[in-house]
């Protein structure tokens, strides 16, 4: 069985607004390697519709990018990509699929035939995910900017604490500090 890791920017205030972390050539190639690590991508509908709308350009080339952006682009393109949603079952991006019916059932089943694992990429997805204890690590960037608004980190709240183990911390350059943490049992 595979491993589900959540992985997302985070501001010290727990904002995960995607406009608001630091995106250099260091975030993007580990956001790279992270994805390299996984067996495919997790998304809920509105994380997969952001990112349908401007990486499959940058990896066709019809959008200017940095080299890190553009290998990020064309490694997307090919990883197998998993969209959890009930109001749309039409993914026509690449190698993307569906996750429909019961959200616990169609998880795991994702987990149980990717022993690579699962790499988690959506903020509300992933509060309903840990409500179902299904999120195994945490590989969270932590961006050193105070953004004063949400979207954050588990908003809308989970039924118990969470505690963890920390697997490294690892300081950027940029000043931000990538997390590795893995669920206590």
């Amino acid at each position: 069985m595979g491993v589900l890791t959540f992985s997302i920017n985070v501001t010290l205030d727990g904002c995960v607004d995607h406009q608001e972390g630091i995106a250099d050539e260091e975030t993007h190639a580990l956001f790279t390697r992270l994805m390299d690590e996984s067996g495919a991508m997790l998304w809920g509908r509105v994380t997969y519709e952001m990112m349908e709308s401007y990486w499959p350009t940058v990896a066709r080339g019809d959008e200017e990018a940095p080299p890190a952006m553009r290998e990020w682009a064309v490694k997307l393109e090919v990883k197998p990509k998993y969209v959890v949603s009930s109001t749309r079952s039409d993914f026509p991006w690449t190698n993307s699929h569906h996750i429909a019916g019961d959200l616990r059932t169609g998880v795991q089943a994702l987990k149980d035939a990717t022993p690579a694992g699962v790499l988690l990429g959506s903020g509300k997805l992933a509060t309903e995910l840990d409500r179902l204890d299904l999120i195994d690590e945490y590989r969270l960037v932590i961006h050193p900017r105070i953004a004063g608004h949400g979207p954050t980190l588990h908003e809308s709240g989970l039924r118990s604490t969470r505690r963890l183990e920390l697997v490294s911390a690892n300081p950027l350059r940029c000043g931000a500090v990538a997390m590795h943490y893995r669920r206590a049992h």
